[in-house]
């Protein structure tokens, strides 16, 4: 039986479609930056090959985990069948195997050495800083970041949730601005109370702590915005203090530093106060 659908049942039927194609584009578009995804199940694009190699790592634990689940949910299932009540009523009074202990001992053990080679492989090169292109300074405050450029002209500003821009909850005033493909070494700290500075796709995440300066790096291998968040719980703004790295090339970032030192000389202060009179 065919069925014919009337005007209102084609523009239904047109929306639907509509619909579907600009959440397709929506899903493509944010694919192309650093932020999270609706219903998002894995890691952020990687960004530089830090976060590559975690993604490597991510993917390998993945499989061993994979694997160790199937072998226990085949034993639970072998153990069930074969040595229930009804199959064997009159149960085993074994009490030791020696080649199954040895067996449970060693694949774990084996186990835990195939995982902690890439582990620490892994933690090496994300503590072991290379040297240096771009210097930056970012001091986590309740609930903002102000970032210094130590190595361009030594000028400071802050960073605040912009409620009027995209994306919600994660776009700033006045963002990071980093050259492509160049080594980035991040000085964390606070002034109040403990925070944390992490960005995904960078694979990035250290606290920042009052009295004490850590340190990360990072190497953006595309240009974009890429965005992050204060990821320990510092107070009760701590879901409004984003963090906004844009990437650009070689001459913009000459050009963008030339700017922010005639921009942010007038507000020596860096303090929230500095940061409301720049945005009048």
């Amino acid at each position: 039986m065919k069925m014919s659908m009337g005007p209102i049942g084609q523009r239904l039927l047109g929306l639907a479609v509509l619909g579907a194609v600009l959440v397709g584009m929506g899903g493509a578009a944010l694919a192309e930056v650093g932020q999270p995804k609706p219903w998002e199940m894995n890691l952020q694009t990687a960004a530089s090959p830090i976060m590559e190699s975690i993604h490597h790592f991510h993917s390998f634990l993945f499989w061993i985990i994979a694997a160790i689940t199937v072998l226990v949910l085949v034993l639970l299932i072998v153990v069930a069948v074969k040595f229930n009540a009804r199959t064997n009523p009159v149960p085993s009074r074994t009490t030791h195997n020696t080649f199954i202990e040895i067996v449970w001992t060693l694949v774990p053990v084996l186990i835990l050495i195939g995982v902690a080679i890439p582990s620490f492989r892994l933690l090496f090169d994300q503590l072991d800083i290379p040297k240096s292109d771009v210097t930056i300074k970012a001091t986590g405050k309740q609930w903002y970041w102000s970032y210094a450029y130590p190595d361009n002209g030594n000028f400071e500003f802050d960073s605040l949730l912009a409620h009027d821009k995209q994306p919600r909850l994660l776009a700033v005033d006045n963002e990071i601005v980093v050259p492509v493909n160049k080594v980035i070494r991040v000085q964390v700290t606070a002034a109040d109370v403990i925070h944390s500075f992490a960005v995904p796709s960078f694979g990035i995440k250290i606290d920042a702590i009052p009295g004490r300066l850590n340190e990360t790096w990072f190497k953006a291998t595309k240009e974009g915005m890429f965005y992050g968040q204060c990821s320990e719980l510092c107070g009760k703004d701590h879901a409004f203090m984003p963090i906004a790295v844009r990437v650009v090339s070689d001459a913009e970032y000459a050009k963008w530093i030339e700017e922010a030192k005639k921009k942010f000389a007038a507000f020596p202060s860096n303090s929230y106060a500095s940061a409301e009179a720049l945005q009048k």
